[in-house]
């Protein structure tokens, strides 16, 4: 999933509505409900009002259609497994079908928060690796420069 955006946590079991309603409770956004930041110059999240990142909002899209694909399993599954049982009434057969789809989405929303998460961490690490190797090459650069200057400067000091 390109750019995860946290799926909502009131998402439950459509409980007999249209897939059209449900989907449009999300948050009344398509990026999963995150918050927006406007600073004092007007910028939203850092950036020029108006000025659109096509990359990040291909990725909430991308994160978006994923998360309501896995809504839309987890209900078929649901169901699948709620016509296991025949002699359940409509009401038990709905209530069974919301628990599962709940369970299932906590679940997937578990997993997505632990992948993000590792992400996360793995982010951290490289960037204190680039630093590490950054400050490595600019020692050494320094060192060339002084190597070089000591090279030029002592015989010269040396003849004079």
């Amino acid at each position: 999933m390109g750019g995860r955006q946290r799926p909502p946590r009131a998402r439950g079991a459509r409980s007999g509505k249209s897939a059209g309603a449900a989907r449009a409770r999300v948050g009344g956004r398509a990026d999963g409900g995150a918050g927006r930041v406007v600073d004092k110059a007007g910028r939203v999240n850092g950036r020029a009002r108006g000025r659109v990142d096509a990359k990040l909002e291909i990725a909430r899209l991308e994160g978006y259609l994923a998360w309501e694909a896995e809504v839309s399993a987890a209900e078929r599954d649901a169901r699948a497994f709620a016509d296991r049982f025949p002699w359940l009434s409509p009401g038990e057969r709905e209530g069974l079908e919301q628990a599962y789809t709940a369970d299932r989405l906590r679940y997937a929303e578990g997993v997505v928060d632990r992948a993000v998460e590792r992400c996360q961490q793995l982010a951290a690490r490289y960037r204190s690796e680039c630093r590490r190797i950054c400050a490595r090459w600019a020692a050494v650069c320094v060192s060339v420069t002084l190597a070089a200057a000591l090279c030029a400067v002592v015989p010269a000091a040396l003849r004079g």
